[in-house]
């Protein structure tokens, strides 16, 4: 069991100072380009012939915002991706295309061989990356588990879940159930393990029993377990810094995935041309090794992602984003004064000051007090010489300014 003394859950703040030693170099400009040109292939389809619901459907979900969670647009492109190798295979073919009757059919065929080589790498690439993700985020849990029956109970359940889980998708696919219907319950089924986790951290639902006897477990791992996927927690520097990209190439496979769907809908009637082939391959292309060159950076910055820091590094990152901290060096013999707003109830004050012996000894004379709306002062903290160092963390901040505010 790892010690996870003077160490506290990371912060918003840590992260942002943290992710910019990982800047993530642009997308390319084709990404953009190459959307809105499948996008108006795949308008030019489906405006010459009605809708069936289905595509309808498709052009709604490929028209919408991408998701905004990180790990749910990983989910949303490994779902396209697999409706798109679906699409590609020659048993889904149109049937016109599957008996490569002209030279065209032929070209058209081994072209489509290998954007299938290139969408089953990436599908291989991004199945590594979120098997090994959700493994080193239950491994570092376990970590600071007491190594003893506790952490083997929590290994159970897990394992326990786990097959529970796989046993629910195996079922629904020897039922029939579309691809669609596939992720839409691995997606409930990742949430599901966030909200676990927070159980765990809270000791709430299946966890009530376990952690009421987990005496050892370190209070700021189950801290860090309740907060890690909160919207407004630390992961949303994450989204804020490294989504747009990833929503970008969201975007441009649900044109893909489009584009191909109502090309095989419409193929007897409209033959892809040699112009729609090629944009459609540079694409793919483009999406492919873009994708794969995000999985890679963010592969790494988790892989260097802190989960716990020092109370220290905590503490001096949130005094450089607080305007509100101020250091001042008073001179023997002088006096200092601050003049402070109080805004509501919850605000804080807090001091400390440092006293510089050297051969004769020196103190400093320190007071507080309250001046209401009419000009009244209130005295708060009686004037007291100190002779050593002094830190208050809001000392009697929280009734002073309760009893500060009654006289406003």
């Amino acid at each position: 069991m790892a010690s996870t003394e003077g160490l506290v859950p990371i912060t918003r703040n840590f992260l942002a100072s943290f992710y910019d030693k990982y800047p993530f170099q642009s997308l390319s400009d084709d990404v953009s380009r190459l959307s809105y040109q499948i996008r108006s292939m795949a308008s030019d389809l489906h405006n010459d012939s009605p809708l069936t619901q289905g595509e309808t459907l498709l052009v709604k979900e490929a028209d919408c915002p991408p998701p905004h969670k990180i790990d749910e647009n990983m989910w949303k492109n490994r779902e396209q991706i697999e409706e798109i190798l679906f699409l590609l295979e020659r048993s889904h073919w149109p049937p016109l295309l599957q008996q490569q009757s002209t030279p065209e059919d032929t070209e058209l065929a081994l072209v489509l061989g290998h954007l299938k080589d290139k969408f089953q790498n990436t599908m291989k690439i991004l199945q590594a990356f979120q098997s090994k993700n959700s493994e080193n985020i239950f491994n570092t849990v376990m970590t600071y588990m007491p190594q003893d029956f506790r952490g083997t109970l929590i290994r159970q359940q897990r394992e326990r879940s786990e097959r529970n889980k796989q046993a629910e998708v195996d079922v629904l696919v020897n039922s029939g159930g579309s691809i669609r219907d596939r992720y839409a319950l691995l997606w409930n089924q990742q949430m599901e393990r966030r909200r676990q986790l927070a159980q765990l951290g809270s000791a709430t639902g299946v966890y009530k029993t376990l952690v009421k006897y987990l005496v050892g477990v370190p209070q700021v791992l189950l801290d860090f377990i309740r907060q890690l996927n909160d919207d407004e927690g630390p992961m949303e520097e994450q989204r804020q810094r490294y989504g747009p990209p990833l929503y970008s190439l969201t975007t441009l496979v649900l044109s893909i995935r489009l584009f191909l769907f109502l090309s095989w809908r419409r193929f007897e009637a409209r033959k892809l041309t040699k112009e729609q082939l090629a944009v459609l391959g540079q694409a793919v292309d483009v999406y492919t090794s873009e994708f794969e060159r995000f999985i890679n950076f963010i592969s790494e910055v988790f892989a260097n992602s802190p989960f716990f820091i020092s109370a220290e590094d905590a503490g001096a990152i949130e005094g450089r984003k607080n305007d509100e901290y101020k250091e001042i060096s008073i001179p023997a013999g002088k006096t200092h004064e601050v003049s402070l707003m109080v805004e509501s109830i919850n605000s804080y004050i807090a001091w400390d000051f440092s006293l510089a012996q050297g051969k004769v000894n020196v103190d400093i004379g320190f007071s507080m007090e309250y001046t209401n709306a009419s000009g009244d002062k209130i005295l708060i903290l009686p004037y007291r010489r100190y002779e050593s160092d002094q830190v208050s963390e809001c000392f009697g901040c929280q009734s002073l300014i309760y009893h500060a505010l009654k006289y406003d």
